[in-house]
């Protein structure tokens, strides 16, 4: 007797992609770009590419990001507009799950202990 069942996934008529990642919160990008409109495009590339790319450990998200940088405890720093901004994330990487700890200026992250936000 045969087990395998087959199912059958209906046809949709709009878009739909995969989220890979969890990225917690789109929000927070949001209002930022908003305020500083001119970091909106890079901001939602950087944020479509985390959400839809499996990151298996520390060493495969720093290859795919030359703007990244590991500042420890699962911690990530992005450069965003040459440096003009910066972005701190918190992966675990088993979750799958990604945390905007911080986005601000470069002169406000330089106010912040990145390692305890």
């Amino acid at each position: 007797m045969d087990t395998m069942q087959k199912f059958v996934v209906p046809k949709l008529r709009t878009f739909a992609y995969l989220c890979i990642m969890r990225i917690l919160s789109k929000s927070t990008l949001r209002a930022f770009w908003e305020k500083y409109n001119d970091c909106e495009n890079q901001l939602l590339s950087l944020y479509k590419e985390l959400k839809l790319t499996q990151y298996k450990s520390s060493t495969e998200l720093l290859e795919a990001f030359s703007n990244c940088r590991s500042i420890g405890q699962n911690r990530y720093i992005f450069n965003i507009k040459g440096n003009k901004y910066r972005l701190v994330i918190k992966v675990n990487f088993y979750l799958k799950t990604i945390w905007i700890r911080f986005i601000g200026t470069h002169q406000e992250y330089d106010k912040i202990n990145a390692l305890e936000i």
